[in-house]
């Protein structure tokens, strides 16, 4: 595995494109900090974004998973190029050549992204950390590592979305076309949606229990937005006679769905592999 790993380090070392992509991805998680300084002043009253709570433990578990996750078309865009640049370059050719076996490459991919997940739910961790134990008012340890499951869902979906790209890479080959098909299965998702909800199950749940089955939405299920979590929207609903009851948890069977994908993600790559003719 290590060899495997050597051999993406060094395609991945030598492509500036992946290496801007790769630092900015970190630098933008590390501006969730920026966040904190945002204030505003509605007449005599000033707002100030940190007050609210969003840092707090262990809110802020679920916060800088949702806002890091919005990230990940950055690691996306490395992950396609890579897989789009083994055909331009020929390099899976030559890799096969020097003895290479296709098992061998499509886990080689797989491990690289394994990484991404692994170092991004780290980087994270640490920020997250520095983040909470700067700005939240509660900081007890039985405080602090509740919810930490957020983390767990959000290597999950960010593997199962980067094993989808590597897949779509490997399909299509080249990365603007994939990226794009990428847009328009998106897209595909949520016309479905809208269809199955407002005019096939109008008025049940049905609609959402076929749509989480789905890739993207599956993912998308695993760290759902958390604003509402909020103190402050949720004092706002109730003056306006609203009520929010969202499930905000991360579910085993939601994990389970995503890792299912990831499965048959990496076995349709092999299997494309093995069919074409290099």
């Amino acid at each position: 595995m290590l060899r495997l790993l050597e051999i993406e380090y060094n395609k991945l070392r030598y492509s500036r494109s992946a290496r801007i992509l790769i630092i900015t991805y970190f630098i933008l998680i590390t501006f969730i900090a920026l966040i904190a300084s945002i204030e505003f002043n509605i007449g005599q009253i000033q707002f100030r974004v940190a007050d609210q709570g969003i840092f707090n433990f262990p809110y802020i578990w679920h916060f800088n998973s949702y806002i890091a996750a919005l990230l990940k078309i950055f690691l996306a865009i490395v992950i396609v190029s890579m897989m789009s640049n083994e055909y331009s370059n020929r390099t899976i050719k030559q890799n096969l050549i020097d003895g290479l076996s296709k098992k061998e490459f499509i886990l080689s991919k797989f491990l690289t992204v394994l990484v991404f997940s692994g170092i991004s739910t780290i980087f994270l961790f640490i920020v997250t950390m520095i983040l909470g134990y700067s700005f939240s008012d509660f900081t007890e340890f039985s405080i602090v590592v509740s919810d930490l499951e957020y983390l767990l869902a959000y290597f999950v979906k960010l593997t199962g979305f980067f094993a989808f790209c590597m897949f779509l890479g490997i399909l299509i080959k080249r990365s603007a076309f994939a990226l794009g098909f990428l847009v328009v299965w998106a897209i595909f998702e949520s016309i479905l949606y809208g269809i199955l909800n407002f005019k096939v199950f109008k008025g049940t749940d049905t609609a959402t229990n076929i749509m989480q089955f789905f890739p993207l939405e599956s993912m998308s299920n695993l760290v759902v937005e958390p604003f509402s979590r909020l103190n402050a929207v949720q004092a706002a609903a109730n003056q306006i006679g609203g009520e929010l009851d969202k499930d905000y948890g991360i579910h085993w069977y939601q994990l389970l769905i995503v890792i299912a994908w990831v499965f048959i993600f990496v076995y349709l790559s092999l299997f494309l592999l093995k069919k074409r003719d290099l």
